[in-house]
């Protein structure tokens, strides 16, 4: 008989501690309170939403770093995870300098 291994691109397994995952737990709860609570300011319609959305994405760039394995990952993966998230930034910014041409009048 022969030995057949396979591997899937990844030799090395990777582990987080306890530790660091209550620290993510307590970053990811402590971001959604500061959520809500911002959610309840009024800084003004594209403040508001621009605010929101630089709290989703640490929140989101948190889960990605630790609970994707991003961490461990080399220079490529790291392009590939970036290069949707340049876009979903352009596509944000490009509707939010929309607004500001909007004619208030029709509302």
């Amino acid at each position: 008989m022969s030995t057949h291994t396979q591997t899937h691109g990844h030799e090395e397994h990777h582990e987080i501690g306890p530790k660091t995952l209550i620290m993510v737990w307590a970053a990811l709860t402590v971001l959604t309170v500061v959520t809500v609570y911002v959610a309840t300011v009024d800084f003004g319609r594209a403040l508001n939403i621009i605010v929101a959305m630089v709290i989703a994405s640490i929140k989101a760039s948190i889960v990605a770093y630790y609970f994707m394995h991003l961490k461990f990952e080399d220079k490529l993966t790291w392009v590939y995870a970036l290069y949707p998230m340049f876009l979903l930034f352009l596509l944000i910014a490009t509707t939010i300098m929309e607004t500001f041409t909007r004619n208030p009048a029709l509302y």
